[in-house]
């Protein structure tokens, strides 16, 4: 997506993607991060931040989405009001196809960085972090979630796949310089050693704010190959087939994540 400072106008946008994969037959959609809400500015996000009950409009909308289409949908990102803090969480929610909300992810790393002299970010400023690592069982396989900045942090993926998650999404809106430098070698590195498939829908061309992302939407195998990509900026849809029985013999053949020795207390212990 190249979502805007409108949220009805982004909705409007998902509905047609989410009916574009599901006529594909996709079972699973993930939306990117902050796919209903880009704005102008990097706070002005907290004027559309919904309490986690479920009611707000963006929350109403994912529920609805997966219901009427029979699908496991994930809201990339969903800015929710925190009862303890004036800042917000950035939070990935799971939607099954009876449209309950199955799983929240808090995004747990943030994304204070300068990139260059020109561009920087402080999503502190506005959001808080979250502090628990999420997994979550759907019909056909286990979800790993995290989002964007997350990608740096080896050692969450880790966690979720020890903790049994099959499929690791990565919803972003990584920027356009950092997207050409490191978009792609960090997903294929997340999925190799993980021996995992890595779903990552980004965002991809310029926001209200002048900000560029970089697109490139990918699905990639425990290999390492990229099974889909969306090389051209602009909104549109990525499918591909995920075959978990493949996965699974991999990981037979391939045995890396039960070879993994750290995290021995002492290994020179008597």
């Amino acid at each position: 997506m190249v979502s805007g400072d409108q949220v009805d106008t982004n909705l409007t946008i998902a509905t047609d993607l989410i009916a574009q994969a599901a006529d594909a037959g996709a079972k699973l959609v993930v939306l990117p991060e902050n796919f209903a809400f880009m704005g102008r500015y990097e706070g002005a996000v907290r004027g559309v931040a919904e309490p986690p009950d479920g009611a707000g409009q963006i929350q109403q909308f994912l529920a609805a989405q997966a219901l009427a289409h029979g699908l496991v949908l994930v809201g990339g990102s969903v800015p929710l009001s925190s009862t303890e803090t004036d800042k917000i969480f950035s939070s990935s929610l799971v939607y099954g196809p009876d449209g309950r909300c199955m799983a929240r992810y808090d995004k747990l790393h943030l994304f204070d960085v300068q990139v260059g002299d020109q561009e920087g970010y402080k999503e502190s400023a506005t959001f808080t972090a979250g502090n628990a690592v999420v997994t979550v069982d759907t019909p056909f396989a286990q979800l790993g979630l995290s989002i964007c900045y997350d990608l740096r942090f080896p050692e969450l993926y880790r966690q979720l796949t020890q903790r049994g998650a099959e499929l690791l999404l990565v919803p972003s809106a990584f920027t356009a310089t950092t997207g050409a430098a490191h978009w792609s070698a960090l997903l294929k590195a997340r999925a190799v050693e993980n021996l995992s498939h890595v779903v990552a829908p980004n965002q991809g061309g310029v926001h209200a704010s002048g900000r560029a992302t970089y697109g490139h939407s990918m699905m990639i195998d425990p290999w390492g190959r990229v099974l889909a990509c969306q090389t051209d900026t602009g909104a549109g849809v990525i499918t591909a087939k995920i075959d978990l029985a493949e996965q699974q013999a991999v990981r037979q053949q391939f045995p890396a994540l039960s070879h993994a020795r750290i995290g021995i207390a002492d290994m020179n212990a008597e």
